[in-house]
């Protein structure tokens, strides 16, 4: 068993399962995907899924002769890996302009930048609603009840939810202009979704592929050269990118 972070399971639940199975077993051994670094387990694991994703997103780009550099950006979500992909996109000069919670969705047709992504992590950080965004950026506009995929873009990075983009919001995709969708979360597109969306000629990276960032460090977490390790942000992304 590789016992890793998802939904409601963070840093300290990880702990729980660690100082239990430590407890069990009567030894300090073994490795878990995401655990503070003096535990066990790399020092970018937090950030591997979410930047993979974008270096995926690159890959896929390269094969049709483009690059992420100017390219609207639709994501949903605004938990650990929707906003390492935001930070990531940001650095490789793409504009990302949604991010979702459990409410609705904020769009800000400007773009985020760097200033507007610590505002956004702020929040969530406070466990506050992102119609707070909005206090500091009145342009920006939250949209209740809703998902951003019929927002103008050129990728989609859905992050949020299983099953998040069904028939519906497929051809909401098709209209949006999207011409790469990156899965990001578990399997967030239905089988019908994904079958429309490959009809009208949108590149689908799928879950199972994009993933590979996430796995790869947490394959190398199981060796033990790699135990306390700590990685130079350089180190960390060329591994990844290998």
């Amino acid at each position: 068993d590789f016992p890793a972070e998802d939904v409601g399971v963070g840093p300290r639940e990880m702990g729980f399962l660690f100082g239990q199975y430590r407890r069990l077993s009567g030894h300090f051994q073994g490795n878990f995907t995401g655990p503070k670094i003096f535990w066990s387990g790399s020092s970018f694991r937090t950030e591997a899924t979410g930047y993979g994703l974008v270096f995926f997103a690159r890959v896929v780009l390269a094969d049709m002769n483009k690059e992420l550099k100017g390219l609207r950006c639709a994501i949903s979500g605004s938990g650990k890996i929707a906003m390492h992909v935001l930070e990531k996109l940001l650095s490789c000069e793409a504009i990302p302009v949604t991010v979702s919670d459990s409410e609705g969705y904020l769009f800000d047709g400007d773009g985020f930048d760097y200033v507007k992504y610590t505002l956004i992590r702020n929040i969530k950080a406070q466990q506050r609603s992102l119609k707070e965004y909005l206090k500091t950026f009145p342009r920006a506009k939250y949209i209740n009840d809703a998902k951003p995929w019929g927002e103008q873009c050129d990728i989609a990075f859905p992050c949020a939810s299983q099953n998040e983009i069904d028939q519906g919001e497929a051809l909401s995709i098709i209209s949006s202009g999207c011409r790469v969708l990156i899965e990001c979360s578990n399997m967030p597109c239905t089988g019908q979704a994904v079958d429309i969306l490959r009809k009208a000629k949108v590149h689908v990276a799928p879950a199972k592929a994009t993933a590979a960032g996430g796995v790869a460090v947490g394959e190398l977490e199981l060796n033990p050269e790699f135990s306390l390790m700590q990685w130079s942000v350089e180190d960390f992304e060329n591994k990844i990118q290998v």
